[in-house]
């Protein structure tokens, strides 16, 4: 199955052809402007094209926000826009850390970013303020620097930095006042391209 999409770069339009390859549980091979490209759930193509979901019967790809169903019979053609770059520079403080503003589910917070960190981690108050329920959450221990406390397993709907957008974020709301700042850990941060360079943090959206 293959389907046109109009790809608009600098102002001029153009056809990319994308076809079906191999259907898999969570999986796709696509051929994309005739490069094969295997996705999995949730990965975006170079050209910005995002599986959305897939199996042995079809699957769902997201262009421009919209969703569009593909199958061996489907044919599709629609106006395409590839996603602009994004980017945010953070500057390292005093005291070298990479502190930034950014935002839980539109709500106005501090994140404090960490590679070592491999989940987003947040504290019990501040979860309460944003209005997180973390009472569901699977219960798991974690070390801190006080020892082992109880967290809480959630999903944060949306985590916003600068024009980096990530949803369905996984995070532990941590019982107590560890950790003081919003650890910024690799369940974002895996979404995103980090370099480093004289004291400035580059994060940049992968696309």
């Amino acid at each position: 199955m293959s389907c046109l999409l109009c790809l608009c770069s600098r102002g001029l339009a153009q056809e990319l052809e994308i076809d079906v390859v191999g259907l898999f549980k969570n999986a796709a091979m696509l051929k994309i402007g005739g490069k094969e490209q295997l996705l999995k759930a949730g990965d975006r193509s170079l050209e910005g094209v995002l599986l959305v979901s897939a199996d042995s019967k079809g699957a769902v790809i997201e262009v421009n926000g919209e969703s569009m169903d593909l199958d061996l019979s489907s044919h599709i053609s629609t106006s395409f826009k590839r996603p602009a770059e994004t980017s945010v520079s953070i500057l390292r403080n005093g005291t070298g850390q990479y502190l930034t503003r950014g935002t839980i589910n539109g709500q106005s917070v501090q994140f404090l970013v960490d590679t070592g960190a491999n989940i987003v981690a947040l504290n019990s108050p501040i979860a309460a303020s944003l209005g997180l329920d973390a009472s569901q959450g699977r219960r798991v221990n974690v070390s801190t620097a006080g020892g082992v406390t109880e967290s809480r397993l959630i999903t944060l709907d949306v985590i916003q930095i600068g024009n980096i957008k990530v949803s369905n974020v996984r995070a532990a709301v941590i019982v107590g006042n560890y950790p003081e700042d919003i650890l910024l850990g690799m369940t974002f941060l895996q979404h995103v391209n980090i370099s480093e360079t004289g004291g400035v943090m580059q994060l940049k959206g992968k696309f």
